[in-house]
């Protein structure tokens, strides 16, 4: 067993998500456009002799088995047959991707921490046990044992891997509030009670927006304001990400993203590239 693992889990913006209305489940049924961004959570999984034990430099963190790197302990502890409690190792994660941002930076680690944790206790799944296991812990899952560019449907977690983008320089501005996923599907489901649209329609894969832009800006006016911002200094394409409260906005040059971030320039102002799926792969190995 080596004395330590570390691995990087990777952010994600979404290029586009629409709603397509309430599931019978109560989830919402979805379709989005997953793209991967090398912002990323630095984290290390040593061997120790005791409880299982996550540790963050980020207070606001949770610690507990609340958190998606214990339940994928516990989810590849279930992969080899055992029920035992998560022991032995300590989980210490350097926090760089916000959270309640519409980043991913759970879903990632728990998708990280599911490798990792197959690594250092000799689990071997199957590719459709990982991904099940992905899937139970949460909807993104699955997505971030891939990364690249990548379209899912229903709740996001069926997916269909698409041609990586052409490289580009992303601004990610994250305000000082987090949006929880939870609230912001019920702002749509409110907005939309009386709408009766039926988003089917807009499957030409040719729409580049958010639905849950508007009824996020509509309780955040800064979010709104922000995209307009990225667009004026020349961004090809600029929205919210996941349910926000992250905004970003893509460029072609690295000098021109640099430029915009500094007439943005806030304490969680990042810029940062696309990543291709097999960059991804070499990312969560480092």
């Amino acid at each position: 067993m080596p004395r330590s693992l570390t691995v990087h889990a990777f952010a994600k913006i979404n290029l586009d998500l629409l709603v397509l209305g309430l599931r019978p489940d109560g989830y919402h049924e979805l379709r989005t456009t997953f793209q991967s961004i090398a912002l990323a959570d630095k984290l290390t999984f040593t061997p120790t002799r005791g409880p299982f034990h996550i540790e963050c430099d980020d207070p606001a963190f949770p610690t507990d088995h609340s958190n998606l790197i214990w339940k994928a302990a516990v989810q590849v502890l279930a992969m080899a047959r055992r029920r035992d409690p998560p022991f032995g190792v300590t989980v210490r994660v350097e926090k760089n991707i916000p959270m309640q941002a519409g980043l991913g930076g759970g879903s990632s680690n728990g998708a990280a921490a599911l490798r990792a944790l197959c690594a250092l206790w000799k689990v071997k799944p199957t590719p459709e046990q990982l991904q099940h296991a992905a899937a139970r812990l949460g909807a993104d899952v699955p997505y971030f044992l891939e990364g690249g560019t990548a379209l899912g449907f229903h709740r996001g977690d069926v997916l269909f891997p698409l041609d990586d983008i052409a490289r580009a320089w992303v601004v990610v501005v994250v305000p000082d509030f987090g949006v929880s996923t939870k609230d912001a599907f019920e702002w749509w489901d409110q907005d939309n009670k009386t709408r009766g649209r039926d988003r089917r329609v807009r499957l030409d894969g040719q729409d580049r927006s958010n639905d849950l832009l508007r009824v996020v800006a509509k309780r955040r006016p800064i979010v709104s304001k922000l995209v307009r911002a990225l667009n004026k200094e020349g961004a090809s394409h600029a929205s919210l990400s996941g349910s926000g409260s992250a905004v970003f906005g893509l460029f072609s040059k690295r000098s021109t993203a640099q430029a915009a971030a500094r007439k943005l320039a806030g304490p969680r102002t990042f810029v940062t590239p696309t990543l291709t799926r097999r960059a991804c792969r070499a990312l969560a190995a480092k």
